[in-house]
């Protein structure tokens, strides 16, 4: 079967805006790769770019669009979707951590800014703060919840530092209970998806109350371990593309939004020609996870952090 045209998608987010269908990512990317990563993806097409403040490379990002808005004519920064996070060891100051993250940036604004997790840790102790032990040193929830953060970050809109607000790595409870106290709601819920992982529930949960959802690691992560997977290898050469088309093309037709990360130029540029699939393919897909769940990225956390169905009390 011949691929069908290239799909470019883009959503709607519930804060109004639209968001490119896909992004390249840039965690684990050093600060020259990077930059490199950025100026070429936009250079052949990409309008959407995801960093955060704890991967260390947000001035790389910022440096790779003004460079490449001072070479392009037709090309404007309001063309150019950008997302950064909120480290959870700022959380007791977020809005000098979000001007800190433009002033990297050399943005006046950025698209989306996401808490980038659900538990709040010490500050004073660098980006990501551990104890004897190994683990993240958090703060406990009745003294700095996500919550707490939640209602400044919101605030940022109005404020004109971001467009939408939203979260990563929070569960269908936690996100619940943003809707419940939050004045502007989530727009976004970014987590670790792909054919081992597709939390159906949350992706479902997010639709029904107006929720985009971003999956990063749709290729499963460091080395793309996906991309041996036989239906998708067996779906990819029915329509004559890579495993890595596929496992992106499928987060697309799910209405999600991935965020597939190369420093590669091939690969940039391969990510970006999703194709349509039929429903079947996509159910094909979808059955992956009834024989094989893996989840590929887990930080050490002394308590569950994302995926529990626990929620704290008291909850102010």
């Amino acid at each position: 079967m011949t691929a069908p045209e290239i799909n470019r998608d883009t959503f709607k987010l519930n804060s109004g805006f639209l968001i490119p269908a896909v992004a390249l990512g840039t965690w684990k990317s050093s600060p020259e790769d990077c930059y490199n990563a950025v100026k070429h993806a936009l250079n052949v097409g990409y309008r959407h770019i995801d960093t955060a403040r704890i991967y260390l490379n947000e001035a790389s990002v910022g440096k790779a669009i003004n460079d490449f808005l001072k070479e392009s004519d037709d090309v404007k920064r309001e063309d150019i979707f950008v997302t950064t996070k909120l480290c959870p060891c700022d959380y007791h100051d977020p809005e000098t951590a979000i001007l800190g993250s433009l002033e990297r940036l050399q943005l006046d604004y950025v698209d989306l800014y996401l808490m980038h997790h659900s538990l709040a840790e010490v500050s004073g102790e660098g980006l990501k703060p551990v104890d004897e032990d190994g683990f993240r040193k958090h703060i406990p929830f009745e003294k700095l919840s996500y919550v707490d953060a939640y209602k400044v970050v919101q605030t940022f809109v109005n404020k004109g530092y971001t467009r939408s607000v939203g979260v990563c790595n929070f569960n269908v409870p936690k996100v619940q209970r943003l809707l419940e106290v939050s004045e502007i709601p989530p727009a976004v819920v970014q987590c670790e998806i792909h054919p081992y992982l597709p939390q159906q529930d949350l992706v479902d949960f997010c639709k029904e109350h107006g929720i985009v959802v971003e999956a990063f690691s749709p290729l499963g992560s460091t080395g793309a371990p996906l991309l041996n997977e036989p239906i998708l290898v067996s779906v990819a050469e029915k329509y004559q593309v890579s495993p890595a088309c596929i496992a992106i093309s499928w987060a697309i037709a799910r209405g999600t939004v991935p965020l597939p990360k190369s420093t590669n130029d091939s690969r940039i540029e391969a990510n970006l020609k999703t194709i349509k699939l039929s429903d079947q393919d996509v159910e094909l897909i979808n059955n992956i996870s009834k024989t094989t769940t893996k989840r590929y990225l887990n930080s050490k956390w002394r308590i569950d952090v994302y995926y529990s169905d626990a929620e704290f009390n008291p909850v102010k």
